[in-house]
């Protein structure tokens, strides 16, 4: 079960009622825009106790059309990589809270 923004809007709002949800929302959004914009830039976004986002470029190549065999040119593109913590490693393998 994937966890999409409106349940963690949700959460959020359950675990401080003393916020408005407009106010966790605009939150969200902005922590999520700037990471998309430090990406885009090829910056690193680090979250401690979570883990690290970076860009990998992957070069230009020839690749094949599977459905046909017919050769393609794929042309060089920027792919996400994330790295977890080491904390977040332990809590997922031993089942800590």
């Amino acid at each position: 079960m994937a966890i999409v923004k409106s349940k963690l809007l949700k959460q959020l709002s359950n675990n401080y009622p003393n916020f408005l949800k407009r106010d966790l929302e605009k939150f969200t959004n902005i922590i999520l825009e700037e990471i998309k914009k430090a990406l885009k830039r090829g910056e690193r976004v680090e979250l401690r106790g979570f883990g690290i986002f970076s860009t990998n470029i992957q070069k230009a190549r020839i690749s094949r059309n599977p459905k046909t065999g017919e050769k393609v040119n794929t042309p060089e593109k920027k792919t996400i990589h994330f790295k977890m913590s080491k904390d977040l490693f332990k809590k997922l393998n031993n089942n800590e809270e």
